[in-house]
């Protein structure tokens, strides 16, 4: 069978309502000629164009606690355990949070996110924080979002009771990968928290982080994995090598591999909202604008956490050009 056959008959089983077992999936991954590539994005096109959210999903984060994390993964310029001058402090400022989601939220972006470093967030922390998003979501202007870390059932809860109804938590990577990248915490300690906050209630966001060495059918396998926790936001971050990091001379990933990364996670997850995160100011506004129209409905807009990403009002164009609502 020629890729162009492939990738058709992998289209119309997703365009007939059904799901793509791996095979099928790696089988896509393992494309490799110019016309079974572009025979893929043009694809991915038409099921973006079926399933998923026509409406553009905003969502903007502010680095509520920054720097000396105990854990090690390879990529992030937060780690104490690398020399990078990230800036450090333990929680940002009540007043700062609120001001922050006031401003996003006059700028019509949809929701706000506090993002902390760290494995976790405890005691005295998560109530300030679980007050600034209560206050937040009292005000009624935006949704809130929340990344702190490996929680458990009690810190779950309490973010739950704040009015923060989905909780963002990357599995970063494949599981055949993931070791290589991080040995502090596991994957299964992420899908533990994962599994402890649907059962509480909570929408779940996760995806990874691509260009970080591993290959396309990884990524296959990551979007595979995520399959199983069932988000209904998939972050797709690609990779900013910060100096000091293990990471810090790392090819970046071609603008190709991006796109068919896309295509790849749009034939895995067709109705899913595909988010662009870290790393996507360093691509051409073509290539920006395809990714939409193969798969990406959904950006992390505003500062990086410790990157600069672009500006709402420069997004919204790209976004009408692309063919969403916002």
């Amino acid at each position: 069978m020629s890729e162009t056959e492939i990738v058709r008959k992998a289209l119309d089983k997703v365009l007939g309502g059904a799901q793509l077992d791996a095979a099928e999936i790696y089988a896509l991954a393992d494309i490799d000629t110019e016309d079974g590539k572009e025979a893929l994005l043009d694809a991915a096109e038409k099921i973006t164009a079926r399933y998923a959210p026509r409406r553009f999903d905003s969502c903007t984060i502010i680095n509520a606690r920054s720097g000396k994390c105990p854990e090690n993964c390879k990529w992030c310029a937060q780690s104490a355990h690398f020399s990078t001058g990230c800036d450090s402090y333990d929680i940002v400022a009540h007043d700062e949070a609120l001001a922050s989601a006031r401003y996003n939220a006059d700028h019509g972006i949809m929701r706000f996110s506090l993002v902390a470093s760290g494995r976790t967030t405890r005691g005295k922390t998560i109530d300030a924080m679980c007050g600034m998003l209560d206050e937040i979501f009292r005000e009624g202007r935006i949704s809130t979002c929340a990344s702190l870390g490996l929680l458990g059932r009690e810190e779950l809860q309490k973010l739950y009771d704040s009015g923060t109804h989905r909780y963002h938590c990357n599995l970063e990577t494949a599981p055949s990968y993931f070791a290589s990248l991080c040995t502090t915490h596991t994957m299964d300690d992420k899908i533990r928290t994962i599994m402890t906050a649907k059962e509480i209630g909570f929408e779940v966001c996760s995806g990874g982080i691509i260009g970080m060495g591993e290959t396309r059918r990884q990524r296959a396998e990551l979007a595979l994995k995520l399959r199983e926790i069932e988000p209904v936001s998939i972050p797709i971050n690609i990779l900013s090598p910060i100096k000091g990091t293990p990471l810090q001379d790392t090819p970046p990933i071609s603008d190709e591999e991006i796109l068919i990364t896309v295509a790849i996670f749009r034939f895995a997850h067709p109705a899913v909202t595909l988010r662009f995160a870290g790393g996507r100011a360093r691509l051409p506004r073509e290539v920006q604008l395809r990714a939409m129209k193969v798969g990406i409905n959904g950006a992390i807009v505003g500062d990086l956490l410790t990157t600069i990403g672009s500006t709402w009002a420069e997004d919204k164009v790209l976004v009408r050009d692309a063919g969403y609502e916002f």
